[in-house]
């Protein structure tokens, strides 16, 4: 192998080394829900749904809505908070919020650090647990 060859092949290999990464910067964080716990309630027609949440850094779940009650707490991190009707707001590990049934709202994670939550739901039976709006 002549030393042009070399080198040609060493720039292929560091192009691929150096680009590897630049790919996957380019893909969208991906938010990770892990559905704990999922039963009927005595309130007719529902269901009681617990969800762990993963925020990544820079990921936002996009404004969407449930047939549901959604009760959180951020168990890890901050998220910014927007939901219909209301100003947005920072929210932090130990803080809880309510998003009612139907409204529009997303949380978006501005921070280095994964966000991670507890939700329970208190879900319409039979319907998508979110609907994402455009």
């Amino acid at each position: 192998m002549n030393c042009k060859h070399k080198i040609a092949t060493i720039a292929a290999a560091l192009a691929l080394i150096c680009g590897a990464p630049a790919l996957r910067a380019d893909e969208a964080p991906k938010i990770q829900r892990q559905i704990l716990l999922k039963d009927d309630l005595s309130i007719t027609g529902h269901e009681g749904v617990m969800v762990r949440v993963e925020i990544p850094p820079g990921a936002a779940e996009g404004y969407h809505t449930h047939p549901a009650d959604a009760f959180a707490f951020i168990l890890e991190g901050e998220v910014v908070q927007e939901v219909a009707g209301k100003p947005t707001v920072t929210l932090k590990a130990g803080d809880v919020f309510h998003i009612p049934a139907g409204v529009v709202h997303q949380a978006t994670n501005k921070g280095s650090v994964p966000v991670k939550l507890a939700v329970v739901f208190v879900a319409e039976k039979g319907k998508p647990l979110t609907t994402p709006v455009k």
